[in-house]
């Protein structure tokens, strides 16, 4: 998969990709490789929880050589959420106008970046979805495919949100989205944080753009899915969607 010849989105401003990683040390140096040739105008922020495999001691090496690569060490592992949302304010802390989400272990494919950033042109967030036509999956049994299908459209259902690929993780923000959806206020850690993000944008009335791409499921390393993290999100989804229509019954907005 190649990258188009014309990558240059200037006008967006700053582009920063957000990649947490926690034992990544068999991808995360392919990874930031991949998105450097595929937009070199782009930056990388590597979010890295505290990895005992040595994933932050590589990404330092890769920083060390490339002033497009900056690593933040956490102090240990918070989840999937509080590493992008450490990640968010970092970046707009040092003016960058376009966050991106992007998974460390090569499942989201850097070679497509340029369709989120195409479209967000036009919209306040791209979700990247698998769910659209287009859009595929590679490699997944179907255990999982009906748990990430089953999910989104759980979601959906209980929440109103629109959008397909509700739960998918490969995502451009504009700043202004994320500063204007109370993104301090989200305390989703694992597989529903996703959720979270798109149920306040379309909230909050920002536009959202979904765009095909391919997820290819994790050649390296082990997946961070575990049963914990899908009950965290069936029980939170089911609670915003209840308190949600109980405040449409007394009419009062909001989400708590």
């Amino acid at each position: 998969m190649t990258a188009p010849e014309e990558t240059t989105f200037a006008d967006l401003g700053k582009v920063l990709v957000i990649i947490p990683t926690y034992n990544e040390a068999e991808n995360v140096e392919r990874i930031v490789s991949r998105v450097r040739a595929a937009v070199p105008e782009v930056h990388v922020l590597v979010a890295d929880d505290n990895s005992p495999d040595g994933t932050g001691d590589i990404a330092d090496k890769l920083a060390a050589t490339d002033d497009h690569v900056q690593v933040m060490h956490r102090k240990g592992k918070e989840g999937l959420g509080a590493a992008y949302l450490a990640g968010f304010r970092w970046g707009i802390d040092h003016g960058y106008s376009v966050l991106v989400e992007m998974d460390a272990d090569g499942s989201h494919q850097p070679e497509e970046l340029h369709r989120l950033l195409t479209a967000l042109r036009g919209a306040d967030l791209v979700q990247g979805s698998r769910w659209v036509p287009g859009g595929k999956v590679v490699n997944w049994p179907k255990s999982r495919l009906l748990i990430s299908r089953g999910g989104s459209f759980y979601s959906r259902m209980m929440l109103g949100v629109p959008i397909k690929d509700v739960t998918g993780g490969y995502r451009a923000f504009r700043k202004e989205t994320l500063l204007g959806i109370g993104m301090d206020e989200v305390a989703s850690a694992g597989y529903c944080f996703q959720v979270d993000l798109a149920w306040r944008t379309v909230k909050a009335g920002f536009k959202v753009v979904e765009v095909p791409i391919t997820f290819i499921e994790r050649e390296f390393g082990a997946s961070k899915m575990s049963r914990n993290i899908l009950v965290e999100a069936l029980f939170r989804v089911t609670g915003w969607g209840i308190n949600s229509r109980i405040q449409k019954l007394t009419g009062k907005t909001g989400k708590k």
